[in-house]
Parts: structure tokens; sequence; C-alpha cells
């Protein structure tokens, strides 16, 4: 099987490359085309499809920074249509747990802070009746941001290889047993 080619290949955060695949320009088409398909128009998913693609990305940089911050070096940052994944040098136990830690920590602390603006630019809006148009836009817009990276934490949290829940699961184990009924039981 042939690796799959990059879309992109950019200098990411902390020297690491990022490299964008180019299995997400094909989810790109995928849902524009599909949403034509439907009659509908091209804000909406334009704007998801954005708010996606940062948010595994900040995700991914949760990582990284986790990584870095420990002395471990970061190699690259890969994101795909299926997600993305963060690769960095191993470390000692605690030094894996942190960086993968880090990642669904990053969107929790995300869902957090704009659910905290959309609350925000709602009371905001409710206070100053002129700004209402702003605020047509963005409280919908805070909202569903907040709920990607809401849906990204729990997500990422199922403790199912090769998901951060499922590789925590695994590095919390071996604390317990052998590395090989570790694996098994992960």
């Amino acid at each position: 099987m042939m690796p799959e080619a990059n879309l992109l290949d950019l200098r990411g955060p902390f020297g690491a490359r990022l490299e964008v695949r180019q299995s997400v320009g094909v989810l790109v088409l995928f849902i524009l085309g599909f949403s034509l398909f439907q009659g509908g128009g091209l804000a909406g998913p334009v704007s998801f499809l954005v708010l996606l693609f940062l948010s595994v990305l900040l995700h991914e940089c949760g990582h990284a920074w986790g990584a870095h911050v420990q002395g471990l070096e970061v190699r690259r940052i890969v994101i795909h249509a299926g997600g993305g994944y963060c690769e960095s040098e191993r470390g000692y136990a605690r030094q894996e747990e942190f960086t993968v830690l880090m990642g669904p920590l990053t969107s929790l602390a995300l869902w957090a802070g704009l659910g905290l603006m959309q609350v925000g630019v709602y009371h905001f809006v409710l206070d100053n009746p002129r700004w209402i148009p702003l605020g047509l836009a963005l409280v919908p817009a805070l909202g569903m941001a907040a709920t990607v990276n809401l849906f990204l934490f729990v997500y990422n949290m199922v403790p199912v290889q090769p998901l951060d829940g499922g590789r925590l699961l695994l590095l919390w184990l071996r604390r317990t047993m052998p590395g090989r009924a570790a694996m098994q039981w992960a």
C-alpha cells in the first residue's frame, strides 16, 4: 500500500513539519459537492470545514506542545480526513501520558473558552441592541465551534486504539502489568 501524498507540506509549530494529506481535499470536495447537490449554499459547509480543520489542528498542536515542553522532539503533525496525529520522540511513560493527554485537554479548554465567549457575546448583545446583527452571526458560530471541540474531546477519550483514550489506557495498564499483557487488555 502506497502512503498518502500531501496536499500541503508546511513548517509547523515547534520546528515540526505540518502535513495536510490529500484525503482532506477529497473530504472537502465531497462535503461541498453534497451540499450543492442538496441545493444548499456553501457558507455553512465551508464554515464548518474551516472550524473542523482548525479544531483538529489545535488538538494536534496540544500534543505537540505537550511533547515540546518536556524536551521531546516533535517530528511532524499530520492532518488527514479521519483526523490527525502528532509524531514525536518517545519518552518515559509519564512524558508520553502528558503528551497524549494534552490533545484532549486542548479540545476541552477550547470548548470551555468558546462556550464562555458565546455566553458573553449573547449577554453583550442583550444589553446593546445595536449589536444584534453581529450577535446573530457570532453566537451560533461560537456555539458550533464549542460543540465541535467538545465532540473532539469526547471522541478522542474513547478507550480504543489508536484514539487518545486507547493510548492512555495502554500507558496506564503498563504501570500495573507487563507490556504484552497491557497490550492485550488495551
